[in-house]
């Protein structure tokens, strides 16, 4: 009788460990989908800013060594993250393949109103008009350009959004993480609830509060790391499965990114658990006997 109730007793012990590990599995699974959402995100407004540039139009008598000579010279600033010479002859290439047609049939080669040019891509961070007019302020300053040309308003519109957007993700990121501390706290709590007259007998036999704690934050940061592990492979395979489907998608992907999503959804799941284990058996720890049969 008495091997039946320790078989049903463990039963529902492993039962309990299995639901509270699924249970805290899902919440982390939800915050790293969130996570790979965000950093998705920033990955793409990047790739747009790292877009945003502006066209250096050359004179039309400047040297090519003179215009190599800038381009070399913007490659070597922090803000700069690629530039392309232009040759007045590729210019009139790209236009024909837009045109259809060669415009320049009838034209002599000294009559060729296109002129050379530098095309500049920023890095993110400097893909804005500030930075771009203190930048274009520099390029103008060469006797051998003509000017410099880009859209401000779309560069601004861009921003704006961009800014928007990273503000919706950013509360919408804290109140889910919120509520995910919320759930796993109430997990571990249910969790550590059935064990709370084990932590009085310790308690009685004279066990100190560290000697207490310790066994359960161990298996809080094993259940917090057996969730993050099963969380994280469902994501990779979700990865996976979407980079087959949009293989477009793997522009976005790097394997920093990846590393920052483990490393986040591995710290979550342990701290969390850490903490809301803490809580809840010190909880109990400092409870009146009378008020654990509530």
């Amino acid at each position: 009788m008495s091997s039946s109730k320790n078989i049903h007793h463990k039963r529902r012990i492993n039962a309990s460990y299995i639901t509270s590990v699924i249970s805290i599995t899902l919440v982390l699974f939800s915050l790293g989908f969130l996570g790979l959402f965000v950093l998705h995100a920033k990955s793409f407004s990047d790739y747009i800013k790292e877009n945003i540039g502006f066209e250096i139009i050359m004179k039309k008598d400047v040297k090519e060594a003179d215009i190599v000579y800038l381009q070399k010279q913007l490659d070597l600033l922090p803000s700069i993250k690629s530039t392309e010479y232009i040759t007045k002859e590729e210019a009139t290439a790209r236009l024909n393949s837009i045109l259809g047609e060669d415009f320049t049939g009838f034209l002599n080669d000294d009559d060729n109103p296109l002129l050379p040019s530098i095309d500049v891509r920023f890095n993110s961070s400097w893909a804005n008009n500030d930075s771009i007019i203190k930048i274009e302020a520099i390029v103008l300053e060469n006797d051998g350009v003509k000017e410099v040309y880009y859209q401000q308003s779309v560069v601004n519109i861009i921003n704006n959004n961009i800014n928007k957007i990273s503000l919706i993700l950013l509360a919408f990121s804290i109140l889910l993480l919120l509520i995910a501390i919320a759930l796993i706290n109430n997990t571990i709590r249910l969790s550590i609830y059935s064990k709370r007259f084990t932590i009085r007998t310790m308690q009685l036999v004279g066990a100190t509060e560290g000697f207490i704690i310790r066994p359960f934050i161990i298996a809080g940061f094993i259940q917090g790391l057996i969730s993050a592990i099963i969380a994280m492979g469902v994501i990779h395979l979700m990865i996976m499965a979407a980079h087959q489907n949009i293989p477009e998608l793997s522009i976005l992907t790097s394997k920093r990114m990846l590393i920052y999503l483990n490393a986040g959804i591995i710290m979550s799941g342990l701290i969390i658990t850490g903490f809301s284990t803490l809580f809840a058996v010190d909880k109990y720890l400092r409870m009146k006997t009378d008020s654990m049969y509530g």
